[in-house]
């Protein structure tokens, strides 16, 4: 079956090209920083933290704002959903804090790991298809999965 999207121009091709090269520059790579809601879960309660959102803000905001030198080492940043709307405590968003720092900021577009039929428990990621493009609307410049190999 054909794909339903048109196909991208030569000027979308190379913006395309050159975020690529921004995140992966030499000494650069990407910062997956979309933990779930469930997954930011487990990480709260192991440290006796209430699983809230104005916790998963703040702890977002600690590992966004970092230091200076983080620009040196990450080149995108792939969000969950629910970052494209938090801010830092003085208002301003996730979005345009890791831009200012020349980050590309990304969106997660996989529902999670779902059993994969006919394995014996491997797993495969659910993807939520094309709609999350709109998100880009919010300032994000890349979307991102997590595929999970087995060890």
């Amino acid at each position: 079956m054909p794909h339903q999207h048109p196909a991208l121009t030569t000027e979308q091709k190379k913006e395309l090209s050159s975020i690529a090269q921004r995140i992966v520059a030499p000494g650069k790579g990407i910062l997956a920083a979309d933990e779930s809601t469930g997954s930011m879960a487990k990480r709260m309660s192991s440290i006796g933290v209430d699983n809230t959102e104005e916790h998963r803000r703040f702890y977002r905001q600690i590992l966004f704002e970092g230091t200076e030198k983080v620009k040196e080492y990450i080149g995108g940043i792939i969000f969950f959903h629910e970052t494209l709307y938090q801010k830092t405590d003085d208002g301003t968003t996730f979005v345009k804090l890791i831009k200012e720092k020349g980050i590309i900021p990304g969106i997660k577009v996989d529902l999670g790991v779902v059993p994969l039929a006919g394995t014996n428990g491997e797993t495969t990621t659910q993807g939520k298809g094309v709609g999350t493009v709109t998100r880009w609307e919010r300032g994000t410049q890349v979307v991102g999965g997590h595929g999970r190999v087995p060890a």
